[in-house]
């Protein structure tokens, strides 16, 4: 008979890990948690929340501080958003 295998032998990325209204609500609250960090005010982060971001790869942990990770960097940059530039033939 085969041995049924544990759930915790079979890799699950982090971003499925979590409902996707909470990873939406994750994606649109980490403007505000980087402007926390770069005040120095991580106090004010539900600690919860820091270790979702933690096992998002997200944010980490980097010399006693919380850092923001390149993926968090991307996420951040993705929802910057961008001045519109008309084409000048467009525009004449």
């Amino acid at each position: 008979m085969p041995k049924a295998s544990a759930p915790f032998d079979v890799y699950v990325p982090p971003s499925q890990r979590f409902a996707a209204l909470q990873l939406g609500r994750l994606r649109e609250e980490l403007p505000a948690t980087v402007a926390l960090l770069k005040q120095r005010r991580a106090d004010l982060i539900d600690e919860r929340v820091i270790e979702q971001y933690v096992e998002l790869n997200w944010l980490e942990w980097r010399g006693g501080g919380l850092k923001l990770t390149i993926t968090g960097e991307n996420l951040c940059k993705q929802m910057t958003p961008r001045p519109v530039i008309e084409d000048a033939d467009q525009a004449a």
